[in-house]
């Protein structure tokens, strides 16, 4: 854990064929969603390639801060690694509570609720991100021994 928490850009750049592997995979899903009248529908590849794109920025970011030997806070590290693949994995995780059966309608209601809520979270958990960049360029440069 502490490996990933000094170097951040590892499980970042390292997510990003296993996001492609399951977007290649799900064949025709997509992701339908529904605002009021009308319906968005996202093919599940083209939101892993989204991803993809967004973590490769992020860990070349995390990268580009580590070799220009700039001290990142640990713990901004750790909420904004927390929160978005812990975010990504509970919302995959209530995806698969979803029941089709019509008379569960207030159950749906209440984990989709859920699922929005947790969603909003991560994505506000990525301004976490620009914040720890900004403070590590600010911050003196770290100490190298020798």
């Amino acid at each position: 854990m502490k490996f990933l928490i000094n170097k951040p850009h590892l499980i970042f750049l390292l997510a990003i064929p296993i996001i492609m592997l399951i977007g290649i995979l799900s064949d025709d899903a997509v992701l339908d969603i529904n605002v009021h009248d009308t319906y968005y529908i996202i093919a599940y590849y083209h939101l892993a390639t989204l991803i993809s794109i967004l973590f490769g920025i992020i860990g070349i970011g995390y990268w580009f801060m580590l070799k220009a030997n700039r001290k990142l806070s640990k713990r901004l590290n750790l909420i904004h690694i927390a929160l978005t693949f812990g975010g990504i994995l509970l919302i995959w995780i209530l995806a698969q509570l979803f029941r089709e059966s019509i008379m569960e309608y207030n159950f749906n209601n209440n984990l989709t609720l859920a699922i929005y809520l947790i969603a909003l979270i991560a994505i506000f958990g990525q301004i976490i991100y620009p914040i720890n960049i900004i403070s590590g360029i600010i911050k003196k440069r770290n100490k190298t021994s020798g």
